[in-house]
């Protein structure tokens, strides 16, 4: 093993620090002399190295010398770099428990490990799956400042075997100080929970979310052995909020150890000032906004019915407020309009605001958008007014994560109302101090930071070849179900491809190409007196049989797929388009070519 300079500069004063707060050179001194004392006095023979060394093993201070040092222990094992990897891995669920890890022994980590699961009462009844078998699995996901982390994925059971690793560091955010290790004062005033994420994958291979929870770490800077077990009990999600899914026990641990460990009455004294600093807070805005709805209400009479919502929740406001982001993370003025569709249904959309002023509508329940241009009341009849093509009747308010604004015009219908928001006589605005304080990151304990994106875990080239593999079995077992042969054209499948690639590019990009050459590519593979069919057709899944149960519902595919007549040929092309977090957009093309027969 090789280390560079400033790695073994770093673990010697290490490796000293240890041995001076153990005193161990006190202690070997007093050793000696005690050995001297016993044995050499009568004979007055020389003392050697091995006798000393018996003597301090029999004593026990060597071995409390290697416990202390243990955290390093496996730097033996291991090739060290001058460049520290990331962070982001699971380790391994065999002992020794830092075997697999890259760890910095001047870094602080907190060592999360997932001893098992029980009470998952929905999978009682579930048989343990054959070996070899499908069956739908249990995944955690883990994600504390900034570092994100993944479980290895388990059968679903009551008692899921939960048995995973995860080391997550523990980093001081003051600038020239993230490279020092954090002490456990330091730690007691780092308030980001652990966030814990269970999802289910089914045996399609569809998700969902099980439960979420954010875990309270800091409970391990006052144990006792610097070590503490935890039972997690996960509630369920949307109106499952409030009935448990199960219990996961956890054990925490801090490495390297804490020299000295708080008291419980310190860490419950910290948590019990972030509770109340957080509860002041809202409290503070919700004087505001009370004060602040008040002064609306006494602008007109009629906005007490009108939808300003300054707390909601809800289906589309989830997806309103996660496309507005995405937005706003573009560049774009962006805001959440909330207001009312058609018979007076509540709803939420998305405005962005561009910088010639004008005024788009997304739909982010369907992608749709929308060109706003107000009517003008006043303009004469003759006038020919735009007549608008969005589903939204009322605006109430929009709102981003720094700007609040309630409309106050006469009328409340989208189609004469005029977005110019710094007119205070057309929109009030809420205070940007007071939305600061308790919207912005880190304003309130109750506000984790966003975790990154991840990249995609999924290989393009080999899913798509294995999804196209298997909607060929299930083509040719559709048409020998139905008494029809079954022959396969490599060479059209093949040009079938850039098409797909075109398609996904009009779709993230709004630029069509290559439709041309797509065709005379085509023209020149079917010969003449021949007939060309083509389908393609978009999914956001992986799942090959439903999607060729949702292609023959289109007559025009089923004609594809169940084409007969002279010198029939078949070709079918899948084409997978990764993105992050693993999400994904399959283009399928089914297409046949055969002779005409008059």
């Amino acid at each position: 093993m090789s280390l560079p300079p400033e790695k073994a500069s770093e673990l010697k004063q290490i490796i000293h620090q240890q041995l001076t707060k153990m005193d161990v050179h006190g202690r070997i001194r007093e050793v000696l002399a005690e050995t001297i004392r016993e044995e050499l006095a009568p004979q007055h023979q020389q003392l050697s190295e091995e006798d000393l060394m018996k003597a301090l093993i029999r004593r026990g201070i060597i071995d409390d010398v290697v416990k202390e040092l243990n955290f390093m222990t496996d730097m033996n094992n291991r090739e060290v770099t001058s460049t520290p990897k990331p962070s982001t891995h699971f380790v391994d669920r065999q002992p020794p428990v830092l075997k697999k890890t890259n760890i910095d022994p001047t870094r602080r980590y907190l060592y999360l490990q997932v001893l098992g699961g029980k009470a998952f009462l929905e999978h009682l009844q579930e048989p343990e799956p054959l070996p070899g078998q499908i069956c739908s699995t249990f995944t955690l996901c883990l994600h504390f400042r900034n570092q994100r982390f993944r479980s290895k994925p388990v059968p679903c059971a009551c008692e899921p075997d939960f048995s995973d690793g995860f080391l997550l560091e523990v980093y001081k955010d003051s600038l020239g100080e993230g490279s020092k290790m954090a002490d456990a004062t330091t730690m007691l005033s780092i308030c980001d929970p652990v966030h814990i994420v269970l999802i289910k994958t089914d045996t399609s291979g569809e998700t969902t979310l099980v439960a979420s929870y954010f875990l309270e770490w800091r409970s391990v800077l006052s144990a006792e052995n610097r070590v503490t077990k935890i039972a997690v009990e996960l509630l369920g999600v949307g109106t499952e909020s409030k009935v448990s899914v199960g219990v996961l026990d956890i054990k925490l641990e801090m490495y390297p150890k804490l020299n000295k460990t708080l008291s419980q009455e310190i860490v419950n004294t910290q948590l019990a000032l972030e509770r109340q600093k957080t509860a002041e807070k809202e409290r503070l805005f919700l004087v505001y906004a009370k004060q602040w709805w008040r002064e609306y209400l006494q602008i007109r009479p009629s906005h007490n019915t009108r939808l300003v919502k300054i707390f909601a929740q809800g289906d589309c406001e989830d997806h309103a407020n996660l496309l507005c982001s995405l937005l706003l993370g573009f560049g774009l003025e962006a805001f959440v309009c909330v207001g009312t569709k058609a018979k007076g249904v509540s709803h939420t959309w998305v405005m962005t605001y561009g910088i010639d002023g004008t005024v788009t509508f997304w739909e982010s329940l369907t992608g749709h958008r929308y060109i706003h241009n107000p009517i003008k009341p006043d303009d004469p009849p003759a006038v020919e007014q735009p007549k608008p093509l969005y589903p939204y009747r009322t605006i109430g308010c929009v709102f981003n994560h720094q700007k609040f604004f309630a409309n106050c015009q006469p009328s409340e219908a989208v189609e004469v109302c005029f977005f110019d928001l710094h007119d205070e006589s057309k929109w009030k605005p809420m205070s940007g101090e007071a939305i600061k304080s308790v919207c912005s990151p880190g304003a309130t304990t109750a506000l984790p930071s966003f975790p990154p994106l991840c990249a995609s875990a999924i290989d393009a080239a080999a899913t798509s070849n294995e999804l196209e593999l298997q909607l060929r079995l299930l083509v040719a077992e559709h048409r020998k179900d139905l008494g029809f042969a079954t022959v396969w054209d490599d060479q059209l499948s093949y040009l079938l491809s850039p098409a797909l690639a075109a398609y996904e590019l009009e779709r993230t990009t709004g630029i069509s190409s290559g439709n041309e050459e797509f065709q005379d590519a085509i023209r020149r593979a079917v010969p003449d007196g021949h007939t060309f069919k083509g389908f393609p057709i978009h999914f956001v899944y992986r799942n090959a049989r439903r999607a060729f149960a949702t292609c023959l519902r289109s007559s025009f595919c089923e004609e594809i797929v169940c084409c007969r007549g002279d010198q029939v040929r078949l070709a079918v092309r899948v084409r997978v388009f990764v993105y992050p977090e693993s999400a994904c957009a399959v283009w399928i093309m089914f297409a046949c070519k055969y002779r005409c027969v008059l």
